[in-house]
């Protein structure tokens, strides 16, 4: 696959199918029904207190593009993709997927386009700190992400529904970003560059697959969360970094080489971590 191919394809990830995704996960949420405040807002700040520790953890990282690749790719899950699948293989129905992705996915999204918005690499070390916070801002508001979130809760909110053909198209459009996304990752990896990031990378996958859910695990447990919604919990933070962050990164010019690394690394991986986290559930019977 050319290269130039390839970063079309990702452009068209970021701009197109990965903005459809988000709009889908969100409009096709009913808020009203089956809401349960107590879960999505300890989803919400277990993320919120996550992203803080990836941040906390980057500070000795010099570089600021490695900076912003390295705290996305330590929080950042495949939860939408994931979540409701796991849910469904396991009790038939989608259960609390939908409050989880609700609790998380937004957030998700917004910290990840402003942290690789105020560390990119084109960021221009002589601007001023009033133009900075412009620039940032605007990057911020006129991100394809974030108007897909937005519209995606006001489509939700206001009860609207799609019309057939409407989803039928959304979803065929949704359904790309994973895969496509993929192949762009594969056919622009640089050996160098994961070299080069190896041991962020190498620190970022562990937070994603063992850190954050020894550390979050046992308090979802001790507040009473068990089945569908330990489940939930368990893919919202054990999951493989979501292949979003490798076309984010390279759309906000960063390299990418990290994201790339943790994407390869944790996907791989996630297969006996993820079963480990269900198989300690399992076991003490909180699922």
């Amino acid at each position: 696959m050319p290269r130039d191919f390839a970063e079309r394809m990702n452009t068209f990830v970021f701009k197109v199918a990965l903005p459809v995704l988000l709009f889908e996960d969100l409009a096709t949420t009913d808020l009203s029904e089956a809401f349960d405040a107590r879960f999505v807002l300890y989803c919400f700040l277990v993320t919120l207190l996550s992203i803080g520790i990836a941040a906390l953890l980057s500070i000795p990282i010099r570089d600021r593009g490695t900076k912003g690749e390295f705290i996305q790719a330590s929080y950042r899950s495949s939860a939408a993709l994931l979540g409701v699948a796991f849910i469904e293989q396991i009790y038939g129905t989608s259960g609390m997927a939908p409050m989880m992705i609700l609790g998380a996915v937004p957030l998700y999204n917004i910290c990840a386009v402003i942290v690789l918005q105020v560390t990119g690499n084109d960021t221009e070390k002589e601007a001023s700190t009033g133009k900075l916070v412009l620039r940032s801002l605007k990057g911020i508001l006129t991100n394809p992400l974030i108007i897909g979130i937005v519209l995606g809760f006001a489509f939700s909110l206001l009860g609207f529904t799609q019309p057939k053909m409407m989803s039928a198209t959304l979803g065929y459009l949704s359904r790309l970003s994973s895969p496509m996304g993929l192949m762009a990752l594969g056919a622009t990896f640089s050996f160098a560059g994961a070299k080069k990031t190896a041991a962020p990378a190498i620190a970022a996958s562990l937070m994603k697959l063992l850190g954050f859910s020894c550390l979050f695990l046992p308090l979802a447990v001790h507040l009473g969360f068990r089945n569908e919604e330990l489940v939930a919990i368990i893919v919202m933070l054990g999951s493989p970094t979501t292949v979003a962050s490798y076309v984010m990164a390279r759309n906000m010019h960063h390299d990418g080489d990290l994201s790339a690394s943790a994407v390869a690394l944790t996907t791989l991986l996630s297969a006996f971590t993820l079963t480990l986290w269900l198989f300690v559930t399992r076991s003490l019977g909180l699922i």
